[in-house]
């Protein structure tokens, strides 16, 4: 929580129902569990919850940088030692999403960076995380899908082998596929016959773009590989005939407000160019991203969009509901959710 945030005016955005499309599950650790996983596995870190959260966690006199924000990751990585901590980090964030009043929640995690401390098989990891989700999900009444995420530093094999094993876990609640990682060093052009193929398999298709790098990369998402939706995508407004593209495809962005803020995007919050997009007719939503590392709730994100951004409560709630359309579930599904959310929005 940003430390100069009112307190009463949240309640308004935390009684809204919410739906997140972008958080990533590597994001979301609690500090006090990062404790107890470092003390059962012996790992090498600090011994307070001040100093191990300036390793994983962006603070006010840190540089907002790319590599900066990048960086807590490293730390992050060390601490999926077990099958028993994958499944209690992952019963966690959908326990703090619904505390949130977070109704529904696409969860995205990358397999590889799970697996590695360990060298637990990539199979035997999305099964761990696809368990864990589902009784989270009835624990806390909550719709929870995944998706399954590959890094463009690492190679198209390895993204290969992750999109035939999601797609061989759809019934198991693996809904998409997503393209991540640093985007100003590294193409996405080696994993678009990977995504075409995934797509053809029956997953969906998000692909971080526009964050990093620049609109261009966002008309290659779309296009080359297919995506539906972008993750980020905030840089679409540098090139006019992207912004069309993506109005006319009806491309579905996943803005998260203050991660791009802290990973250097956009230079002030006041800047964020989320007012811009809706007004240029796109299809906006909001999420976090990475809701531990940033140190915030979905409900702040609203908060800030309304009182830093001046976006009315009443476009807020819109912005729900298509989330609420742009979600990776079959047509009957998000029917139902279309009505449920309708009647507790009001619209």
């Amino acid at each position: 929580m940003r430390p100069d945030a009112p307190t009463a005016p949240l309640n308004i955005f935390v009684v809204l129902p919410k739906v997140e499309l972008h958080r990533h599950l590597e994001g979301s650790l609690r500090l006090d569990t990062m404790l107890d996983i470092s003390r059962a596995h012996g790992l090498t870190v600090p011994a307070s919850i001040m100093r191990l959260s300036n390793l994983v966690q962006v603070h006010d006199e840190e540089p907002y940088t790319f590599a900066n924000f990048l960086e807590k990751f490293k730390t992050l990585r060390l601490f999926y030692r077990s099958p028993d901590v994958i499944h209690r980090v992952t019963r966690e964030a959908i326990e703090d999403a619904a505390r949130d009043n977070v109704r529904y929640m696409e969860l995205r995690f990358t397999p590889v960076a799970l697996s590695r401390a360990e060298r637990f098989p990539l199979h035997d990891v999305m099964d761990w995380v696809c368990t864990s989700t589902e009784k989270a999900a009835r624990e806390f009444g909550i719709t929870v899908k995944l998706i399954a995420s590959v890094n463009r530093h690492e190679s198209p094999e390895l993204a290969e082998q992750v999109a035939w094993l999601a797609a061989d876990h759809i019934q198991r609640g693996i809904v998409g596929l997503d393209l991540a990682g640093n985007e100003a060093d590294f193409s996405a052009l080696p994993f678009a016959p990977i995504f075409r193929e995934a797509k053809e398999s029956g997953l969906h298709i998000t692909v971080h773009a526009g964050e990093w790098g620049g609109a261009e990369n966002v008309r290659e998402a779309v296009e080359r590989l297919g995506a539906e939706r972008i993750g980020h995508g905030v840089r679409v407004m540098e090139d006019a005939s992207v912004v069309a593209l993506a109005r006319e495809r009806g491309t579905v962005f996943e803005v998260c407000i203050t991660s791009n803020y802290q990973s250097g995007v956009v230079p002030a919050l006041s800047d964020h160019p989320l007012p811009r997009m809706l007004q240029a007719g796109l299809n906006v939503t909001i999420n976090t991203d990475d809701p531990s590392v940033s140190r915030i709730l979905l409900s702040e994100e609203f908060q800030l969009a309304s009182e830093d951004l001046g976006i009315p409560i009443g476009t807020l709630k819109e912005r729900v509901l298509a989330a609420v359309r742009a979600a990776f579930v079959p047509k009957d599904e998000q029917e139902k959710l279309i009505k449920l959310f309708e009647k507790e929005l009001e619209l």
